[in-house]
């Protein structure tokens, strides 16, 4: 399954999968044997990065109004799913937008980057509401961006220059910091909201 789904990112031998992952390629399949989901859920990471860093080679050296040209951007959004199955990991109560009220579902938060109208995916997590760590889509989302500064960094590319784009629902000083921190800057925040116009006495 491994090997079929790399023949779509353009590695048609174990060699040139094996050196992509950086595994010695007399030990790939043994490898392979220990690999769990959260290997193969990397393995796909590295590929969506690569195929996204193929696209912005060539417009990230230029100026920023050339990026902005281009519709460079990272944008971040959540959906809940929802669910009727008893046995599925990550489900749980979520307000949905779509139904306008609280269902059963998973929610999940996934990173598109978009250049010259076309839209990559990048990471998606399920939204937990239990354990320890990165609990809420505030950190999830630190920690997202903090993966994908690291993978974009191995191909050269500095993603911070980026603008993102998100839902208001996400905004806070502490977000803001924290974004600042990792070296994003341009951050452009989607508001909703209800304005009541005056024409001739009618509203």
């Amino acid at each position: 399954m491994v090997l079929a789904v790399a023949h779509l990112f353009g590695f048609y031998n174990p060699k040139q999968l094996a050196d992509f992952l950086e595994v010695p390629h007399q030990q790939f399949y043994t490898e392979l044997k220990d690999w769990s989901v959260y290997h193969v859920k990397k393995m796909l990471l590295r590929f969506m990065v690569k195929q996204a860093a193929e696209k912005l080679k060539p417009v990230i050296s230029k100026s920023a109004a050339t990026r902005s040209r281009a519709g460079t951007t990272l944008s971040i959004d959540n959906s809940v799913m929802d669910r009727f199955g008893k046995l599925l990991r990550c489900t749980w109560s979520w307000y949905s937008g779509r139904y306008h009220k609280v269902i059963r579902g998973q929610d999940l938060l996934g990173i598109v980057f978009t250049i010259h109208h076309i839209a990559l995916p990048l990471p998606l997590l399920f939204c937990p509401k239990q354990g320890r760590y990165h609990t809420t889509k505030a950190e999830l989302l630190i920690f997202m961006l903090t993966q994908l500064k690291t993978a974009f960094l191995r191909e050269g590319i500095d993603i911070t220059q980026l603008p993102l784009t998100m839902d208001a629902a996400y905004v806070s000083q502490e977000l803001r910091e924290r974004l600042h921190q990792l070296g994003c800057i341009d951050i452009i925040i989607a508001g909703k909201g209800n304005d009541v116009f005056t024409i001739d006495a009618q509203k």
